[in-house]
């Protein structure tokens, strides 16, 4: 695909739909480089189709993406990840001219692509098809022939993301990320004043062809009607203001076809120095950083960033001149310039816009350090790039005036606020009337529970941050894949990422009922008290790929006797009362000598291994959901119900060294997964769990 320029020579973006690049009509938007004013690229959407966009979403790219297993889209993840590393210079390159910095940037490209990672790695905690089992299974019946689960499977729609301007990429790739992994394909449309990084990013996914078809289209420029051709199978996700993501989750459409909205609203997210913090503790030069951080970082431009820093009031005087003295040491100007910490807002309209809402704060609040008329740069002009200084404001009387718990400033713009006691710290967070995230820097670990408990209602996450983890700390503004990232209340009342739950937005649970061995059959995971399969020969003797879901086998039986759980006591060292045949059991839950649990798991591994010769059983990889649910004394007469319940893949170790591999590594296996039943004389279950094996595949 060769980009086109307008007649004055700018590059023109192009919108990626229905399989193809195509440009929109008309002269369209001009964006500007924001560290020099100079154009960058126009771009429009107009004369897009967007009705067929979903249409095509639905019928080609959604299919495509439901046969695939959740292990062949986490390893379609994996190699996108892979193959988008290739290509960082050229999105760093593009990604200066956003204002960003190498740190910012870092944040914004890198950290995009490790959602990928992140992501491709969920496919080990779903099995090897192209839905699963949510949740526990439930009898419903005293025959055991009634029982009931839920199931989840990808919607059969279209996922919207319409983006913030702050993070083209990692705003991109964190929500196709689980949108992909869910089995929806997805149409992105990035804030159109950086969109030419999103467009460079998606060129490259288009140009690796590792999607199927029909599973990422872009829109670069206006929406247009996009929202009015959405049904109940589609999700949309917006993250940007509140007041838009307010007028998008009021459309008819997705109110009239219940179409899930997940919004992650810009918020008043706050920071708390313990009280317990002195000057020259660590904590109080850890808080200093964050702050300084946070205003700083993407020149104060992200959706967790720190509005609001409450203070004991009697430190307050110390504080502010702390982080006015950090703020003082960053070196603002052109990002390409190494000696550079801070860029420039994103555009010119975005400083603009920043500036008012400033003016709004200084109705209230006194402006401690800053400037709005000037700035100090490096390597840049101040009347070409759209540079601002770093505001610190202080309000005393934080419980009276509310602007600075409603106006936020999206820039490097954050203000200092006195406090009386924890509790009031608590109050004075919920102000924000919901948030992303609040940190507490305190060494003192009651402090921590307290605010965390009291706080929690109005927050998504809570950082806690001491000397103990602060320089591993991903710190206040770095949400992670694996950890929900949303909040309540102003903060848009959504969930992004969040390991398996983000997953699960783009999943349908249904309830499924029916018999034992029926469900079995449908699910491809064997349910308790389902019809065992005779295996033809012991389970242990077949490849990972002979094995079936529901192969049986029942052992023999075993006497336990009191000399076996003597010899057991002595052998283990596990001398509990219970297992010792001269204690005197009157006021325990036991009638006399009881066999060790472990005791019986371990005679269970000798009733059903069969050790005479090697066999594809490579290892025993562990033991779920163990539990003793019968005592079994000396007399009793037990053998076990061993299950084949689920396979699952288990991917070669990728090294970048061949010396780097392990023993073992380059065997193809998968790991398997048992029912083991112990049953006694009186055909109840006396314990069960789920024993994993590592089986080794035959080709």
């Amino acid at each position: 695909m060769s980009a086109t320029t307008t007649k004055t020579g700018i590059k023109k973006l192009k919108n990626y739909a229905l399989g193809e690049w195509m440009e929109g009509t008309g002269d369209g938007q001009v964006l500007y480089n924001a560290v020099d004013g100079s154009p960058v690229a126009t771009t429009a959407s107009t004369g897009l189709d967007f009705k067929a966009m979903m249409e095509y979403g639905r019928k080609v790219g959604n299919p495509a993406l439901r046969k695939m297993t959740f292990h062949a889209r986490g390893n379609m993840l994996k190699a996108l990840a892979l193959y988008l590393r290739q290509h960082l210079a050229l999105f760093y390159q593009i990604s200066y001219q956003t204002g960003a910095t190498k740190a910012d940037s870092w944040v914004d490209i890198e950290g995009g692509i490790g959602n990928l990672f992140a992501n491709a790695s969920l496919r080990r905690k779903f099995p090897d098809e192209t839905f699963c089992i949510d949740g526990e299974s439930h009898n419903f019946s005293k025959n055991n022939t009634f029982m009931g689960t839920h199931i989840l499977v990808p919607k059969e729609g279209v996922a919207i993301h319409i983006n913030a301007f702050n993070f083209p990429v990692w705003g991109m790739l964190e929500k196709i990320a689980v949108n992909l992994l869910a089995g929806m394909p997805c149409i992105v449309k990035p804030a159109t004043v950086t969109s030419y990084l999103t467009e460079a990013v998606v060129k490259e996914i288009i140009a690796s062809k590792i999607l199927p078809e029909g599973s990422l289209q872009l829109i670069c420029g206006s929406a247009g009607d996009l929202l009015d051709h959405v049904n109940s199978q589609d999700v949309v996700t917006f993250t940007g203001s509140a007041s838009t993501g307010l007028m998008l989750k009021s459309n008819p459409h997705l109110l009239s076809e219940s179409v899930p909205f997940n919004m992650e609203a810009d918020s008043l997210n706050c920071i708390v120095l313990g009280k317990d913090v002195e000057p020259g503790m660590p904590e109080w030069d850890i808080f200093v950083k964050e702050v300084r951080r946070e205003m700083t970082l993407k020149a104060g431009q992200r959706c967790t960033g720190i509005r609001r820093i409450f203070v004991p009031e009697n430190k307050m005087e110390d504080m502010h001149q702390a982080i006015a003295s950090a703020l003082s040491q960053t070196v603002i100007g052109n990002p390409l310039n190494e000696k550079v910490r801070m860029g420039s807002l994103a555009g010119e309209t975005q400083r603009k816009e920043v500036k008012e809402q400033v003016q709004k704060l200084l109705a209230s609040s006194q402006m401690i350090y800053g400037s709005l008329d000037s700035v100090e740069l490096v390597d840049a002009d101040v009347t070409k790039g759209s540079f601002m200084s770093p505001v610190l404001l202080m309000n005393n009387n934080p419980f009276a005036v509310k602007e600075v718990h409603e106006v936020e400033a999206f820039g490097p713009v954050s203000t200092i606020m006195p406090y009386k006691n924890l509790e009031d710290a608590v109050a004075l967070s919920k102000l924000g009337k919901g948030s992303l995230c609040t940190t507490i820097v305190t060494a003192d670990y009651k402090q921590a529970r307290q605010y965390v408990i009291g706080a929690a209602t109005h927050h998504g996450r809570i950082l806690v941050l001491n000397n103990e983890c602060a320089k591993e700390s991903t710190g206040h503004g770095s949400p992670l894949p694996l950890l929900v990232h949303g909040g309540p209340g102003r903060a848009g009342g959504g969930e992004e990422m969040g390991g398996l739950r983000g997953v699960k937005h783009y999943l349908q649970r249904t309830a499924l009922q029916g018999s034992p061995t029926t469900i079995t059959e449908i699910t491809n995971v064997y349910q308790p008290n389902a019809k065992g399969k005779d295996p033809g020969k012991h389970p242990f003797k077949k490849y990972f790929e002979e094995l079936n879901i529901g192969d049986q086998l029942i052992t023999e039986k075993r006497l336990i006797t009191s000399e076996d759980i003597d010899q057991f006591a002595d052998l283990s060292g596990d001398h509990f009362y219970a297992h010792m045949k001269d204690t005197d059991f009157n006021g325990t839950m036991f009638e006399r000598q009881v066999a060790h649990g472990y005791f019986m798991v371990s005679l269970a591994a000798g009733l059903f291994v069969d050790s005479y010769e090697k066999n594809p059983v490579l290892l025993n990889y562990g033991i779920d959901e163990l539990r003793f649910t019968k005592p079994t004394y000396p007399g009793s007469e037990v053998y076990v119900r061993f299950s084949c319940k689920e396979k699952l893949p288990n991917d070669k170790r990728v090294v970048e060294k061949p010396e780097d591999l392990k023993r073992g590594d380059d065997i193809d296996k998968g790991i398997v997964k048992w029912l083991v039943e112990i049953i006694d004389e009186t055909d109840e279950v006396v314990a069960l769990g789920t024993i994993l094996t590592m089986v080794q595949r035959k080709n």
